[in-house]
């Protein structure tokens, strides 16, 4: 009997920043650790918070929510640094306000996102998720840890 797979399924962690939801491919994440002390870095780009050090290993964090012109972080208990691995940089933490969960989300459940280069905001996002009546904003890591020209 051939078996028919029709749907790619991918999983998302999915975070919190602010009132919004995003969804992180979980292939590209390496840990989430709770909120430690971070070591300020002088002359960085203000989203870029530091550094710490996990197991011996020095990683930049950086803040979404400043890279993506929101408010300043707000520390609470739920606040989480979720580690990436990502190709071209290495590993960089990001600061988020929650881990809310782990999804699977199959190709139907994806819309992909089509942006205007004038809109910078929307191209942090690559996709939309559909997941239980909701909707999930797909992060572009790529563009969200791209470090920004001085403008």
């Amino acid at each position: 009997m051939e078996e028919i797979r029709s749907f790619e399924t991918i999983q998302f962690i999915v975070i919190k920043i602010g009132d919004e939801q995003y969804g992180i491919d979980i292939k590209y994440i390496d840990n989430i650790v709770r909120m430690q002390h971070i070591t300020r870095v002088p002359k960085v780009a203000p989203y870029l918070k530091g550094v710490i050090n996990l197991r011996g290993e020095v990683i930049p964090v950086m803040s979404i929510r400043l890279k993506m012109d929101l408010p300043e972080d707000e520390i609470t208990k739920a606040t989480r640094i979720i580690i990436l691995k990502l190709e071209q940089y290495g590993m960089i933490g990001v600061i988020v306000d929650e881990v809310k969960e782990v999804v699977t989300l199959d190709n139907s459940q994806i819309e992909r996102v089509a942006y205007d280069n004038k809109e910078e905001k929307t191209n942090y996002i690559n996709g939309i998720g559909k997941y239980e009546g909701g909707l999930i904003s797909l992060l572009d890591l790529n563009t969200v840890t791209l470090e920004k020209e001085n403008v």
